[in-house]
């Protein structure tokens, strides 16, 4: 019998889960065995898995799991350097030539395990089949214009924290801008889901937004436009081919009336980054960093922005997911079987290969 293990999620300030209760009732009516850890962070409460008929494990026990269970989680699992000898399903990050995930692949390599990249579990026609991108949008969207309402106040924006539902942060974002005279923002990646999430959150604190995808970027840059609004929301990834939107330059542009970048998509450390001007993530503690101080530019960069409103997001994305969760009892085919292939593609083995043989970092 097919046996899903949904772990506990181990990351600082990562909340969410990947299956819901009626999920998990879903996946044991359709033959499959689930069992789910305890976790002292999770958003939804144990209760429901276990009426659900979901075994229930000690928290992060899943190095301990039976062999042929599927261990279940979202982030990134402890940096221990162990073996991982089970299949397991997550977000690895590890497929871009990451440093990072150049680490995880060798350890799955070290165990004999597999990993399903939810990154890369698509359907036919190449898109994924669940993704928390909304949430990223509304989410980072939210914390840029708390970053910029701190800076109304000769600030730079403090630490950030789940919210209990979307109408507290919105109550919350509501607060801090009560007074002020909304900013206007550009949104690029518009109309993909990242952008559609960052403009609903704008629309509902009454900010002024221009929309721009694939027609307003073809030209390649340079874009002074961007330098003309308050705040910048980037949505889009950075690949090969994407134009610079802000040049290490606009730190000291004389025109600069930019002081917030919301770079949702956050990837500093890529060669394609469309944003020039800093070269870390940020994270919840510290969400800004601010790379210029007059006049002053701000730079948020979180990359698991969608905890910040773990319910919603969990939901949303579990519902997305179940399709395919439902189908694990044939590994080998649909979604999965293409996951598998983009894990067992040459140039992994060729990684592997060239990894083994050189420096441990």
């Amino acid at each position: 019998m097919t046996h899903l293990w949904v772990r506990a999620e181990q990351r600082a300030h990562e909340e969410r889960v990947g299956v819901t209760p009626q999920g998990v009732a879903a996946l044991i009516k359709a033959g499959i065995r689930v069992s789910v850890e305890r976790s002292s962070v999770r958003a939804i409460a144990l209760d429901g898995y276990a009426a659900a008929g979901a075994a229930i494990a000690a928290e992060n026990s899943w190095p301990e799991a039976p062999q042929d269970a599927i261990i279940f989680g979202l982030k990134e699992l402890p940096e221990d350097g162990t073996p991982l000898t089970h299949r397991h399903i997550m977000f690895g990050h590890a497929f871009k030539g990451q440093p990072a995930g150049q680490v995880l692949l060798r350890r799955f390599r070290a165990g004999g395990g597999t990993l399903y990249d939810l990154e890369y579990l698509v359907a036919e026609d190449g898109r994924r089949v669940a993704a928390f991108g909304y949430w990223a949008g509304y989410a980072g969207a939210a914390v840029a214009l708390k970053c910029w309402a701190a800076q109304q106040r000769g600030e730079i924006c403090g630490p950030v924290a789940t919210v209990t539902s979307q109408q507290a942060l919105l109550d919350q974002l509501g607060s801090a801008l009560n007074g002020l005279t909304r900013p206007r923002a550009l949104i690029i990646g518009a109309l993909g889901r990242v952008g559609t999430g960052a403009a609903d959150l704008c629309s509902a604190m009454g900010v002024a937004v221009t929309k721009w995808d694939m027609a307003e970027t073809a030209s390649g840059g340079p874009f002074p436009e961007v330098l003309q609004h308050e705040i910048l929301l980037n949505c889009i990834l950075a690949r090969p081919g994407c134009p610079v939107f802000v040049p290490a330059s606009a730190k000291t542009d004389a025109a600069r009336k930019l002081t917030v970048i919301g770079d949702i998509a956050c990837d500093p450390t890529s060669d394609f980054s469309p944003i020039k001007v800093y070269d870390r993530a940020t994270d919840w503690d510290a969400p800004a960093l601010r790379v210029h101080d007059t006049p002053p530019l701000d730079v948020m960069a979180i990359d698991n922005l969608p905890s910040l409103m773990p319910v919603e997001s969990s939901q949303d994305y579990a519902a997305q997911l179940l399709p395919s969760l439902l189908t694990l009892t044939d590994l080998g085919a649909g979604v999965w079987g293409r996951a598998k292939a983009e894990f067992d593609r040459p140039r992994r083995n060729q990684f592997y290969r060239t990894a083994n043989e050189g420096d441990e970092r």
